[in-house]
């Protein structure tokens, strides 16, 4: 009888993990179905903006670095890193270049008609770079006819051609920055928080921002998707929600930003 009952816990035990081990595969599976590589989420970034995505002695990080790690974790895949350029970087989705992009990207309709967004997980503030000493940049208005350092497609590069300036068309930030500096431009839009790296690092240039918030309100920036991943972006939205719950989105943000500005 005894050794009947030990077969009947032994076959209990083998049939548990082997149960165990399917389940395990079966998501495996499923968390490598919508990838474009197994067991991998592809992200696509600039690598050059910081502090959303930089290089530090040599390692890539920042905030959306950090998120999109997280994010990868909660899906139970291995995160791989694709840098490109701005103005190249939303093509590579069509060209499946990576799974996700998580740059900045500023949720907008145009970009809702040929791709698809995850949840916001960041609200951004617009301001207006310039030199200390120009005094004819101070608004949205301001900007006809100004000389614009500005990544074409990207929100800033459209806001500011909305507003009739003349656009120089850099690949990103640090050009932009040094266009301006140069004297090569009047000023660049873009986001508060790569302002203040920025300046940061380059502590002796005499630039200043003006905060337009009032004129241009804090734009959803959210992960970017083809138009065809419905279900890997709402596996991207739960694992949001999940770093929301748990705090690590504003966590990151306080990091980052010292500032929470994963809300509107």
């Amino acid at each position: 009888m005894k050794k009947i009952t030990i077969a009947v816990i032994t076959i209990v035990i083998i049939l548990a993990a082997a149960i165990g081990l399917a389940r395990q595969q079966a998501h495996h599976k499923q968390a490598s179905a919508d990838t474009i590589s197994p067991n991998t989420l592809t992200i696509g970034l600039e690598g050059t903006f910081a502090p959303f995505s930089y290089r530090q002695d040599g390692k890539l990080t920042g905030f959306e670095v950090d998120l999109s790690t997280a994010i990868a974790k909660k899906l139970d895949l291995k995160p791989k890193y694709v840098q490109t350029k701005w103005d190249s970087l939303i093509a590579g989705l069509g060209s499946k270049r990576y799974d996700v992009i998580f740059n900045d990207v500023g949720v907008t309709p145009e970009r809702q008609q040929a791709y698809r967004f995850s949840t916001p997980y960041l609200y951004a503030k617009t301001v207006l770079i310039k030199r200390k000493n120009n005094t004819q940049l101070n608004s949205l208005a301001d900007l006809k006819g100004k000389k614009m350092a500005q990544s074409t497609t990207s929100n800033f590069g459209v806001l500011a051609k909305k507003s009739g300036a003349e656009i120089v068309a850099v690949p990103g930030m640090t050009e932009a920055m040094n266009m301006v500096t140069t004297q090569r431009a009047d000023g660049a839009l873009n986001d508060l928080g790569a302002y203040a790296t920025w300046q940061k690092a380059n502590p002796d240039a005499d630039t200043t921002a003006i905060d337009l918030s009032k004129e241009s309100p804090a734009a959803p920036a959210a992960p970017l998707l083809a138009k065809n991943n419905k279900k890997l972006q709402q596996r991207i939205d739960q694992a949001i929600a999940d770093l929301k719950q748990d705090g690590t989105l504003q966590k990151l943000s306080l990091t980052y930003f010292n500032a929470d500005l994963t809300k509107k």
